[in-house]
């Protein structure tokens, strides 16, 4: 892994990836993740058919930050779906995959899925967790899993995400 910085924007190299954020500590990522999440419309929106995604767009409540969330589905795996809340546009501080391969940490620790990214200082989002089962009651239903993510992102005012059924 090769790190440059140059005018506030930090380039990673990771094998042959490039990966380009914004700097920012690990404090300012924690605050932006506890921050009161909104939606910014009553669009009702439906969850993501196989090998398409959305980016709906929340605010903070006092209007001061904006935030995406997006969702996702894997192609062939019906249960392969990524949940993820960014920040500035480019920080990604938290995306939970559901289905998928295991994910390897800069440490060699491997976490089986599904896992959960959590913004790490110096890692970006390339640190995984197994989802804390305090948060996260029941990984096997997509919905209450969503509804899940969307509280552990303090999104207070979730977007209106309807899961059609027989799709999950």
């Amino acid at each position: 892994m090769q790190k440059t910085v140059g005018h506030g924007i930090q380039h990673i190299l990771v094998g042959e990836r490039l990966l380009s954020d914004i700097v920012m500590t690990q404090e300012e990522a924690d605050y932006l993740l506890a921050m009161e999440k909104r939606r910014v419309d009553e669009v009702v929106t439906p969850f993501p058919l196989h090998g398409k995604q959305i980016v709906l767009h929340l605010q903070s409540l006092d209007l001061r930050e904006n935030f995406l969330l997006d969702l996702s589905r894997g192609r062939r795996k019906e249960l392969r779906v990524k949940l993820q809340t960014r920040a500035r546009t480019e920080i990604r501080l938290v995306r939970l995959d559901l289905g998928g391969r295991p994910h390897r940490n800069e440490d060699g620790t491997v976490v089986q899925p599904p896992h959960l990214h959590l913004y790490r200082e110096g890692f970006h989002d390339r640190w995984a967790i197994a989802p804390p089962s305090d948060r996260f009651s029941d990984l096997g239903d997509l919905q209450v899993t969503l509804d899940d993510f969307m509280r552990f992102c303090n999104i207070v005012q979730p977007p209106d995400i309807r899961i059609q059924k027989g799709l999950i």
